[in-house]
């Protein structure tokens, strides 16, 4: 069985510390990795500030030369890495899985390489002009979550490297292998010290976000951990781009035919079993709408095989950690102290070992009660029922946070009245979760700040710099 190696400066590196890694579906040990040390961070941002001085002298469109070659790596090493995203983050091989993620991957490579960030003339007159350019913020240390593992990677590499940034980056300790791998890929085609990776648990990504030669901090975690990130980046003053999480909220317009749009509901909400930032997280329908509500999701439920994703046929998977696990039964067990909550699971069969729990939708709750409050991150869905509008615009906006929402319905004016009012980054329109590589993302409240993709994230990985001009 491989033990997988961390990377800095393009060698392989080991350590006397070796994590076992074992499947969430089946329990299995499918393999292991070296964690990495302090003195390895300490060695990671030095080769990458290094290195920095090199390729920041590359021009965009030669750096896009080797960002499309990773491009063309990733593509043929697709399968190879779904397979592991499978066995390690619990995510399906097919439909919206491993096959998907890899896809995105793949196209949040090569989008930012189409794009060009240039000089920009902010003001001329026959005295002066002024000239906007973009210049390369320094190393970035980059943070991935367990959710989506290789595409939050590609999200935070892509763009830091193209604008002639450098990067040393840590994935999570709970999906190490499937990055690792597309790190080795990645290195294979770039100078070494571009991109360097640390491996292990929290004291590690502590140790590099306040690090005195960081410039740059991506993360996309915890509300928890982005506030650890906050008070790191006191340290060296490090640009940030945070997002951390949503509790999304969707509301459903009275009236609207729930048999029409149950299956956008059922996957903006239970896509990688809820595992995603921007699942919708909240259902506010109104009262009248509650039994169509909930007829027309059970429908769509039981038609979805859930198992270990390897199996072609099955759609949903295990969560991914036990950690998770346990934190949505809790939620489930608190819940059923609510003598007004009802627990429905339209489709009880699921394996008898793995970290599986069943798709649930529970109604009779409302704020004040904790899987509304509490953002689930699991395949559990609240139904809250409203009486107008203003109250479930209200509702909406309560929780102090605001990554997406979405609004479903049929009249265009009421629908984007609702969306105009509802406090998040995104607000999708009959959809929810369709993010885009070319539309900028990003939260506001508590889910954080700055945004991710297109010229604006391209942006966000620069420091603007002003030439002025006398005439």
């Amino acid at each position: 069985m491989n033990t997988f190696s961390y990377i800095i400066n393009g060698v392989h590196k080991t350590s006397n510390e070796i994590i076992e890694v074992n499947n969430p579906a089946t329990g299995e040990l499918i393999g292991k990795y070296y964690a990495s040390t302090i003195e390895d961070v300490e060695e990671a941002i030095a080769t990458a500030k290094s290195q920095q001085k090199i390729w920041g002298k590359l021009s965009q469109e030669e750096r896009d030369q080797f960002i499309l070659q990773i491009a063309d790596a990733i593509g043929s090493n697709k399968s190879y890495l779904a397979e592991w995203i499978t066995k390690e983050q619990g995510k399906p091989l097919n439909g919206p899985g491993a096959q998907f993620e890899m896809d995105a991957c793949i196209g949040w490579t090569q989008v930012p390489a189409s794009l060009q960030l240039s000089d920009e003339i902010v003001f001329e007159d026959n005295t002066r002009k002024d000239v906007l350019k973009r210049l390369p913020v320094g190393v970035v240390a980059a943070i991935t979550p367990w959710n989506r593992p290789l595409m939050i990677a590609i999200w935070q590499i892509i763009p830091s490297i193209k604008m002639g940034n450098t990067v040393v980056i840590k994935p999570s300790e709970y999906t190490t292998i499937a990055s690792l791998e597309l790190f080795r890929i990645i290195n294979d085609i770039l100078p070494a010290g571009v991109l360097n990776v640390v491996t292990g648990d929290g004291k590690i990504g502590a140790h590099l976000t306040a690090h005195q030669d960081i410039s740059k901090i991506m993360f996309t975690g915890s509300i928890a951990t982005g506030r650890r990130i906050i008070e790191a980046s006191t340290k060296n003053m490090a640009r940030l781009t945070l997002e951390c999480g949503g509790n999304d909220a969707g509301i459903v317009l009275p009236g609207t035919d729930m048999h029409q749009i149950a299956e956008g509901l059922f996957w903006g909400s239970f896509l990688n079993m809820g595992q995603t930032c921007a699942a919708l997280k909240r259902l506010y329908v109104h009262e009248d709408d509650l039994d169509a509500t909930v007829e027309a999701l059970t429908t769509v439920t039981k038609n979805i095989k859930m198992g270990n994703g390897i199996e072609e046929d099955v759609f949903l998977s295990p969560l991914q950690n036990q950690m998770q696990y346990d934190k949505v039964n809790a939620l489930l067990e608190q819940t059923k102290n609510n003598s007004n909550a009802k627990i429905i699971i339209p489709n009880p069969e699921i394996p008898t070992q793995g970290y599986f729990i069943p798709i649930t939708l529970v109604t009779g709750v409302d704020h004040g009660d904790a899987i509304v409050d509490e953002e689930q991150f699991g395949p559990v869905l609240p139904i809250i029922t409203y009486t107008t509008l203003e109250e479930a615009i209200r509702k909406a906006n309560e929780l102090e946070v605001g990554l997406g929402a979405s609004v479903w319905g049929t009249d265009e004016h009421t629908l984007d009245s609702v969306a105009q009012q509802m406090e998040a980054g995104t607000v999708w329109i009959n959809q929810h979760g369709a993010i885009h590589p070319f539309v900028p993302f990003g939260g506001v409240k508590q889910s954080g700040y700055g945004v991710e993709f297109g010229i604006e994230g391209l942006k966000a990985v620069t420091l603007p710099k002003i030439i002025s001009y006398k005439k």
